[in-house]
């Protein structure tokens, strides 16, 4: 017998789980990067470091004004999810996923910075214990109630592009606002 849990408790913990990963990023980021910054020169192509070092030199402030902009995208998310299971608009659930998706990807580039700077790097710890387990429990809950299809996922999978822009305008905003 196939196992889920509650979708709507499923799909309302999603913001929570990006505010916990998030946290561990706004805590972590400026102090790692100003300790590890010779290291991304030393492992990383010169171009790609310094676009790294202008995205995140940063203050922790500035980054958290950056996270609450994104946040509001997970949010916004999350909500439309929900009006999906209520009403069954399909937009809702591919933006949802779309963002879910993201954030499921999002977390290998954690993992996989770690293993580049044989460290722990900000975000990677809830990488681990939070985001990959939420998201196989996410993504078989959808399945096996039929919420989702592979078909959404791979129609979902190209708008999670479009994701990047605001987290660049993201962190744009944190260094122009405060």
């Amino acid at each position: 017998m196939e196992m889920s849990f509650n979708v709507h408790t499923l799909i309302w913990l999603f913001p929570i789980f990006f505010i916990i990963h998030d946290f561990e990023e706004i805590i972590m980021v400026e102090k790692w990067l100003t300790k590890n910054r010779n290291k991304l020169y030393e492992r990383l192509p010169a171009k790609i470091a310094d676009r790294i070092v202008k995205q995140f030199s940063m203050s922790t402030a500035q980054f958290a004004f950056a996270v609450l902009f994104i946040f509001l995208f997970v949010s916004l998310s999350t909500i439309m999810a929900n009006q999906y299971l209520i009403n069954g608009i399909a937009i809702n659930i591919y933006f949802f996923t779309a963002i879910t998706l993201v954030f499921f990807i999002h977390a290998f580039s954690h993992i996989g910075q770690s293993i580049l700077f044989r460290s722990i790097t900000p975000g990677a710890i809830t990488s681990v214990i939070i985001i990959l387990p939420y998201s196989f429990v996410l993504y078989k809950s959808l399945f096996i109630q039929e919420i989702i299809t592979w078909k959404i996922i791979l129609l979902s999978l190209p708008f999670g592009i479009l994701f990047f822009p605001v987290v660049l305008t993201a962190h744009w905003l944190g260094k122009k606002v405060i």
